[in-house]
């Protein structure tokens, strides 16, 4: 989420703290060999202090380290413990012709942002050097490689050669305005690089910081993969060095939420002074001290500013630390110690505002990440003292704040509340926030902020940002980003301290972790109602729904059954199955099942069936039965729940039978079985079509006759691809169809599958290459438009058209009008490319659904602002046709 509000003194910072896991079991602390890196820490401080470390540290960071694994983007291993998340974003990098899959969503959204991304991992990093005790003893220390390295994987795959280093995969603009789970986000994810014609020294730099701290967690357990991260390290400072400039002037899609405030200094001393630390290599050592003199100063001194802390953008104070225990330099300690002494003791009378419960107080977004991230600097920095026999009332204080701020989040404030989610303290705590701003966590279907009402996932180990003044108040709504978003570098530094304070105080990781999540109701399943009935006929309305969450997933190769009996006296083909309203295919049957028990097919084939969107997660299917005499439904098999009031709003069934292909993932059959479709052979492939009476917008296709499979063909279907991918533009019963609503002088590749009256779907036909004659005028088509405002705020709201091509006919190509009645101005869209003239709106197809099916609906939807009216728009018309 962007940042727009000023913070004191400094320009706009965001810093975003991020939880990853443990470092490997028996990990030497990695730097023995370097000059300057601090001592381990003593079992017990060097004075008795004030703070008395009262909580069960191991456990919460045992919380932190599954967080990261909740925000994983890719094809997830099978070591994944977090039950409610799958693979998402597999197509990442494909518009730039490389592999970006992998890595971490930011925070709330689904985006990931290279550079706060890279900073998580240098801090997790640095924890996993120095405080590998505290690892081992919580019992995290693979965890946090593996955290480590999912992120560190992505980073080697983002920097494809020397002066290249991918920053961002997906738009904060059009992933903001979709609110569901990452594994069915429809957002385009486009790629963004820096290189040596626009490069970014900050990125580049802490990108070499993060590889070059990993390295060194990795040296004793895998150092053939600690020595790629440590070259790439090097190639990446030296580009951040050689080409000098800020990322965010070349990956512009970053500012508003991730912008280079600070410049670039910060990093190019920060990832020189990690290089130093892996390498030894004093040449490192003497470039983060020649580029420290370009480090912010306060105003109008020459004194390094010290009233803002380590975060995302900054690194600064972290270089403070870093240059005075690595190079024991008085310059270096007193910078250090001028930071510290504001957070805590004051400077010239000033420092860090704190709250009446004591937490220490920067900045209104996500205050907890910056006062953890500078508890962890403050746990270190006292060790170092410590260690060197410098001024124990110094390291006390230090010491005393970074534990005091790490309990102030684990539940020592006035709500006696943890910030971290999850977080028990061994099993004597219940209370932390339930409504985190997170679209995975909440798990909505609708893409809905308030549907469902309560969070559907327990996201342990989300630090949210906490309180939004100085004043101990917390807001725990979804809507409230600034107090209970949680992100990557929220957790990093937060972790690193928790290490530190395990290996202090101990602790006990909690046991069977984590708990297996139970569905809070149906995922795939089936609605029913019927709509009209009459002595010798009934007509359902079936809904076939998908609000799966465990993970969310799409369901394109749906079908359902319905069984009935069939009445003493009547064959099979004396019932009529009908359809007059369908958003899948025509039913198919009736089919015997048992005895006289047959069942209707209505197959779902080609529609994404997902937790999407209002009209992304249903479709609606109107179908009617009627017998050659009368017939009293009450027998049949799946009647059994169905809302019987003609008109009514379908209710939840369970003797109607969902699949997923061949799989039954809803319902029980009569003879209870519910699970697995009968074994079947499935039709053959049809031939390969032939074209004949090609127009610009028309043609006619035909091809030979599939062969059946086990049991009887119900029809084909019948898909036109024009490079954006297969689409469904009829679904004949016989073996031609006219295929219209096409675009002129374009390629199609035209394929067909058959169909059987269980719904199973044959392999493709051959393809057939037809390019489309010139000078179309077009096509309209008949449709309907419900335009609904589904969230509003003052000044502002997002709204979607839910069109319906009511034509006989597929409509490839379209275009959607409609005129405001007020002063709307549309800020982003989505499903569509969105042009606004005045009052005038125009919606475009997008690339990845240019084509409406008969009976088929499309959904785009948008953001916009307004001063005075936001009367409802009129005069909707797609390709020039009104719409009713």
């Amino acid at each position: 989420m962007p940042i727009f509000g000023k913070p004191p003194v400094r320009a706009v910072r965001r810093a975003r703290a991020a939880a990853v896991t443990a470092v490997a079991a028996l990990l030497p602390l990695a730097m023995a060999a370097t000059a300057g890196a601090p001592a381990a820490r003593a079992a017990t401080p060097a004075a008795a202090p004030a703070a008395a470390g009262g909580y069960n540290y191991a456990e919460a960071l045992q919380d932190s380290m599954l967080f990261y694994e909740s925000q994983r983007s890719g094809k997830l291993p099978a070591d994944n413990r977090v039950s409610w998340r799958g693979d998402s974003d597999l197509t990442d990098g494909a518009d730039a012709g490389i592999d970006l899959t992998g890595g971490y969503h930011d925070a709330g959204d689904e985006v990931k942002f290279g550079f706060p991304m890279a900073f998580s991992m240098t801090m997790l990093g640095w924890g996993g050097i120095d405080e590998t005790s505290g690892y081992t003893k919580s019992g995290q220390s693979t965890y946090l490689l593996r955290n480590l390295r999912w992120g560190d994987d992505w980073l080697l795959k983002a920097h494809p050669s020397a002066n290249v280093l991918y920053g961002q995969v997906g738009d904060g603009g059009s992933d903001h305005s979709f609110w569901g789970p990452p594994e069915v986000n429809p957002s385009p994810r486009p790629s963004f690089k820096i290189d040596a014609s626009c490069p970014g020294s900050d990125l580049a730099g802490e990108s070499a910081a993060a590889l070059a701290s990993s390295s060194m967690v990795f040296k004793a357990s895998d150092p053939t993969y600690a020595a790629t991260l440590l070259a790439n390290a090097k190639q990446l400072y030296t580009f951040a060095d050689t080409y000098r400039g800020t990322y965010d002037k070349c990956i512009t899609a970053a500012q508003g939420y991730y912008n280079s405030w600070s410049g670039y200094w910060d990093e190019l001393v920060w990832g020189a002074l990690w290089l130093y630390r892996a390498t030894g290599d004093s040449t490192y050592l003497a470039k983060a001290e020649t580029y420290y003199a370009q480090l912010p100063k306060m105003n109008q001194t020459t004194t390094p500013e010290y009233n803002w802390t380590l975060a995302w953008d900054d690194k600064s104070y972290g270089d403070y630390v870093l240059l005075a225990e690595l190079t024991g330099k008085q310059v270096y300690v007193n910078d250090a110690e001028r930071w510290l002494d504001w957070w805590t003791t004051g400077v010239n009378g000033q420092k860090v505002a704190y709250s009446p419960g004591g937490e220490a107080f920067l900045d209104t977004w996500g205050s907890l990440r910056y006062s953890s991230n500078t508890a962890y600097a403050a746990l270190q920095f006292s060790d170092w003292l410590n260690a060197q026999g410098k001024d124990a009332a110094k390291a006390q204080t230090y010491h005393d704040f970074g534990v005091r701020q790490i309990d102030y989040v684990l539940g020592d404030n006035p709500a006696k509340e943890s910030y971290e989610i999850g977080f028990t303290n061994s099993g004597k705590n219940t209370k932390w926030p339930r409504n985190p701003h997170s679209r995975a966590a909440h798990g909505s279907w609708s893409q809905s902020m308030t549907e469902p009402t309560a969070t559907r996932h327990l996201d342990y180990g989300l630090l949210v940002g906490g309180p939004g003044s100085a004043d101990d108040g917390f807001s725990d709504e979804r809507s409230n980003y600034g107090e209970t978003e949680g992100a990557l570098d929220y957790n990093a530094g937060f972790s690193s301290a928790l290490a530190a304070l395990t290996d202090e105080y101990g602790g006990t990781p909690a046991a069977n972790f984590p708990p297996k999540e139970t569905p809070d109701g149906p995922e795939e399943f089936l609605q029913a109602a019927v709509n009209a009935a009459g002595t010798n006929f009934y007509e359902i309305k079936a809904q076939v729904v998908n609000k799966s969450g465990w993970p969310a997933r799409h369901l394109k190769h749906g079908s359902f059954r319905y069984y009935f009996t069939l009445d003493a006296g009547t064959s099979p083909s004396q019932v009529t199955v009908t359809s007059a309203y369908s958003q899948c295919l025509a039913p198919g049957g009736p089919t015997q099942f048992s005895g006289s028990i047959y069942y209707v097919t209505i197959s779902c084939e080609g529609q994404d069936i997902a937790p999407a969107g209002q009209s992304a997660f249903h479709r609606e299917v109107q179908f009617r039965l009627a017998f050659p005499g009368p017939h009293n439904p009450s027998g049949d098999w799946s009647y059994q729940g169905v809302s019987t009031v003609p008109g009514s709003t379908p209710v939840t069934v369970n003797d109607m039978v969902l699949y997923d292909g061949s799989t039954a993932v809803w319902g029980t059959a009569p003879s209870g079985s519910g699970t697995t479709d009968p074994t079947a052979t499935p039709p053959g492939p049809p031939g390969t079509p032939t074209a004949s009476a090609v127009t610009s917008t028309t043609l006619t296709l035909s091809w030979p006759a599939a062969t059946p499979g086990t049991l009887p063909l119900a029809g084909y279907q019948v898909y036109a691809n024009r490079g954006t991918g297969p689409v469904l533009v009829g679904s004949p019963s016989g073996t031609s169809l006219a295929v219209t609503g096409l675009t002129a002088s374009t390629a199609y590749a035209f394929t067909v599958k058959a169909v059987d009256t269980a719904g199973t779907v044959s392999s493709a036909s051959p393809a057939l290459s037809v390019t489309t004659a010139g000078t179309s005028s077009g096509g309209g088509a008949a449709c309907t438009a419900v335009y609904r405002v589904t969230n509003a705020w003052s000044g502002g709201f997002q709204a979607d058209v839910l069109v319906t091509n009511t034509g006989s006919a597929a409509l490839s190509g379209w275009t959607l009008a409609f005129t405001f009645g007020g002063d709307q101005k549309i800020g982003s869209g989505w499903n569509g490319t969105f042009a606004q003239s005045g009052q005038k709106v125009t919606v475009t197809n997008p690339s990845y659904a240019p084509s409406i099916p008969a009976g088929g609906t499309v959904d785009p939807g948008f953001t916009a602002t307004y001063s005075t009216s936001n009367s409802a728009p009129s005069g909707f018309s797609l390709n020039g046709v009104a719409c009713t």
